[in-house]
């Protein structure tokens, strides 16, 4: 896989996953954190780094590194009092990314993904992570309406994010093991997904706009459960 940006791919150098090759420009080479790495680089012009990892959005360096390795459901809901983050088929790359670096600055143990419908760890999704996906669990599954109640015979709630919801978000006491659901972009959260999670909360609209992004809500969500169980 080939990385590009300036924090994906000083991520990558402070995360497990191998780094292979770096090119960068002259003045991206000078950088603190990429000279001391002990890692060698290419020096290259712009449009070398540009045609390697096939963006614009570069920032003067692009890395090789190993595959993305995706955690198992079970090493995420192992973790003592998790926070997890459920994506019922997102599929944006930007909004993906998004959620996930929320979701490690927040402190959560993992952000879970159904195989199927949904966006994977790509380096439009490192980028947009800041490089955040070197350093949170990301998990996907098979069928989210069996980790959900797997997660439930754990002794996690779980509450999904929907515009109807009967619960405000901010009446729910998130201390201890939670999982957050949240659905797609337009479509919001499948019935199954829905019926499978213990409550759905809402979060208050009071401007002309008929909902927010996934990625906002989610970070409205993972912060107000973060700050519950502080």
């Amino acid at each position: 896989m080939i990385i590009y940006g300036r924090n994906p791919v000083r991520e990558a150098i402070r995360g497990p996953r191998a780094v292979l090759r770096i090119w960068a420009t002259k003045s991206t080479l000078r950088e603190p954190w990429l000279d001391g790495s002990g890692l060698p680089a290419v020096i290259v012009e712009p449009d070398e780094v540009q045609r390697i990892c096939g963006s614009a959005a570069h920032q003067g360096i692009c890395a090789e590194v190993a595959p993305f390795r995706y955690a198992a459901a079970e090493e995420v809901l192992a973790v003592p009092d998790a926070l997890i983050a459920v994506l019922d088929q997102v599929q944006d790359p930007q909004n993906f990314g998004a959620i996930v670096r929320t979701a490690e600055c927040a402190g959560a143990a993992g952000v879970v993904l159904p195989e199927r419908r949904s966006v994977e760890v790509t380096p439009a999704v490192c980028k947009a992570s800041a490089g955040a996906v070197e350093h949170i669990p990301i998990a996907r599954v098979r069928n989210l309406t069996d980790f959900l109640a797997q997660a439930k015979a754990a002794g996690m709630w779980c509450y999904g994010a929907d515009a109807g919801g009967d619960v405000a978000y901010d009446a729910v006491d998130y201390r201890g093991p939670v999982v957050l659901v949240l659905g797609s972009e337009g479509r919001g959260l499948r019935p199954r997904v829905a019926a499978a999670c213990d409550a759905l909360v809402s979060l208050p609209l009071r401007g002309r706009i008929e909902s927010l992004s996934v990625s906002a809500a989610a970070a409205v969500l993972l912060y107000a459960a973060a700050g519950g169980r502080a």
